[in-house]
């Protein structure tokens, strides 16, 4: 990475203490771990609107599509200004080049899915968005973004975490002149891991990147980013990781001795079976792509998609 991954997140994630009550809701995987590799953009719609710490209580009111934020003893509507402050941060958002946002599960600013809007008789149903997390989505919606409640599944986190860095390296790779030399190299190198994503996708990027040269290079990095940030999204499941894994071994199964071989298809299949993390698989066949020098292999990014030391790898 030649520039920090630039990520906005909740500010009461960070320990700050924002809060309605007073306090924060501190994640220490969010702040410490994987805070080590990004730089952090606090935002805390509550406070940055104007309204007080402590401060009453708010939740959503009306309908599940255009819910109004209303304090809860007072019935004070704080709507307006907060939409009209989230448009404007969003736009200011824009302009720092984030590559995701982790938003603060359930709250009625913040919150990306399943926040809870009252009925007029009090009867609450939790299928809605914050407001700020609405606007943010709307007007952004190919950047990563996810909660920390659901960051706290393996799965999902490593999604995550795997789609900013892929989108960090891609914009490294934008700055200055667009050019079809760029986009092949970068296509090149991380053919398997948008394969482990999604091979409709794949394929996509693939005709898009043969034909750069027929077309509008801008318009054919656009398309390209939209539909890298499409499969992304699509979680890499165990078997997919067996696909491709299987597909790497064919670069060099003819020079594998027996014994090898036999020991990559048991790990393999105990992975694809749930007894062994993805990490097991993937650390023996990088050996052997070490060991015999398979130079298309060494330099794929799915092998190493994010930090080892973040362990994202490692569950089962």
């Amino acid at each position: 990475m030649t520039t920090p991954i630039k990520i906005g997140i909740s500010s009461c994630l960070l320990g700050n203490s924002v809060r309605y009550d007073g306090g924060h809701k501190l994640d220490r995987f969010l702040r410490d771990t994987l805070g080590a590799y990004v730089e952090y953009v606090p935002v805390c719609p509550e406070t940055e609107c104007g309204l007080e710490v402590p401060r009453e209580a708010m939740r959503l009111v009306g309908s599940i599509d255009n819910p109004r934020l209303m304090t809860i003893k007072s019935r004070k509507d704080i709507t307006p200004k907060m939409k009209k402050w989230s448009l404007k941060r969003v736009n200011e958002l824009k302009k720092e080049g984030l590559c995701g946002f982790i938003f603060k599960s359930k709250s009625p600013s913040s919150g990306m899915e399943r926040v809870k809007v009252y009925s007029e008789k009090g009867i609450p149903a939790p299928k809605g968005t914050g407001l700020f997390a609405r606007e943010f989505m709307n007007r952004l919606p190919l950047i990563p973004v996810e909660e920390e409640g659901r960051l706290h599944d393996p799965a999902l986190r490593e999604n995550f975490i795997e789609r900013i860095f892929a989108l960090r390296r891609w914009r490294d790779i934008t700055k200055g002149n667009c050019t079809p030399g760029k986009l092949v190299k970068f296509h090149t190198e991380n053919k398997l891991l948008f394969f482990a994503h999604s091979e409709k996708h794949y394929r996509l990027m693939g005709k898009t990147v043969a034909e750069a040269g027929k077309n509008n290079i801008e318009e054919v990095y656009k398309t390209y980013e939209e539909t890298m940030l499409e499969a992304l999204k699509l979680k890499a499941t165990p078997n997919k990781h067996t696909n491709v894994i299987m597909h790497m071994m064919g670069y060099f199964k003819k020079v594998l001795t027996s014994d090898e071989k036999q020991e990559l298809l048991e790990n393999i299949n105990e992975y694809k079976d749930g007894f062994i993390p993805l990490i097991v698989p993937v650390t023996l066949i990088s050996h052997y792509i070490r060991k015999y020098d398979v130079t298309y292999l060494k330099n794929q990014t799915y092998l190493n998609p994010h930090p080892v030391e973040l362990k994202l790898r490692n569950h089962v």
